[in-house]
């Protein structure tokens, strides 16, 4: 696929799960979608693992976007993107924007075949200055 893929990541299964199905509600099949949430015993938490199954399943040649709810999601999901082969590295972009307004901003941006700092840059910009 060539537009930019999209991961959610949250301290919730739930909350990842209802913003993936929001973004696809609102794009479509066109945007290569991944979500995780929860730690692996079934609590609140994020896993280093399931964000790279993510990051994987949401692959595109023409990168990733990973969307974060917490601190916790964040710090893990830069963890994840360090294991990741060096050449597919520079390609992982995490964005610092509201999970679920950004998903979709970041997801509608990525439907319309714009590039990876493009989709970062306008999730972003629903962020508190």
């Amino acid at each position: 696929m060539s537009n930019v893929g999209i991961v959610i990541v949250s301290h919730s299964p739930d909350v990842a799960k209802g913003t993936a199905d929001m973004v696809r509600q609102m794009v479509g099949p066109e945007v290569p979608l991944a979500w995780c949430g929860g730690n692996p015993d079934g609590g609140l938490g994020t896993d280093v693992g399931a964000i790279l199954a993510a990051i994987d399943q949401a692959w595109s040649d023409a990168g990733v976007a990973v969307l974060v709810d917490l601190g916790g999601a964040e710090t893990n999901s830069e963890m994840a993107v360090e294991m990741l082969p060096e050449a597919r590295r520079n390609r992982v972009a995490i964005c610092n924007a509201p999970i679920v307004e950004g998903a979709v901003i970041a997801a509608t941006e990525a439907s319309g075949g714009s590039l990876l700092d493009e989709v970062r840059r306008m999730a972003e910009e629903l962020s508190p200055q």
